[in-house]
């Protein structure tokens, strides 16, 4: 007589092994995908985003803009001879939500300067402040092209040697 069942010195598995089927499976992850989708697609989930800030100018007039920092060019130049210091600025930016241009240099000077075109003075303090520069650095750029090609962005910051010491 053989016999078939387990030795009494053999492991027992106890648990469960419950396993769902490949479609059950299939569904559920359709149903992650699909979430995380309408999660990242809705308004401020997608990350950081300043949103519609109330600024009030200086004729103390409060005023409310209605881009997200997502849509807002911002152009970094370097403005000093450290290197890569206008790349390390950009990433710092576009890690905030802002929608960074690719480097450059620009012009030398002795300190961080933020021009800004009409509508975008809000953008200009949002960025003086994320770099920890002072507001008065900032200054309407009134026609002037102070890097090639950014005539149509909305904030220039050309960095300065405090942010290249700081960086």
């Amino acid at each position: 007589m053989t016999d078939t069942s387990q030795p009494q010195d053999a492991p027992r598995h106890t648990g469960s092994h419950f396993q769902p089927s490949p479609r059950k499976m299939l569904v559920i992850l359709f149903l992650f995908a699909l979430t995380a989708f309408i999660m990242l697609r809705s308004p401020g989930a997608a990350g950081p985003n300043f949103g519609t800030p109330n600024i009030t100018t200086p004729a103390g007039v409060a005023t409310q803009t209605t881009v997200p920092v997502s849509q807002v060019r911002v152009q970094v130049a370097n403005g000093t001879a450290t290197a890569g210091i206008a790349r390390t600025y950009t990433q710092q930016l576009m890690t905030l939500g802002w929608n960074t241009l690719p480097e450059l240099n620009g012009p030398k000077v002795n300190a961080t300067i933020i021009y800004y075109n009409p509508g975008f003075l809000w953008a200009a303090q949002s960025i003086a402040t994320a770099l920890k520069v002072s507001a008065t650095d900032t200054q309407p750029l009134n026609g002037q092209q102070p890097v090639a090609g950014a005539s149509s962005d909305d904030v220039i910051v050309i960095i300065g040697p405090e942010l290249a010491v700081a960086g």
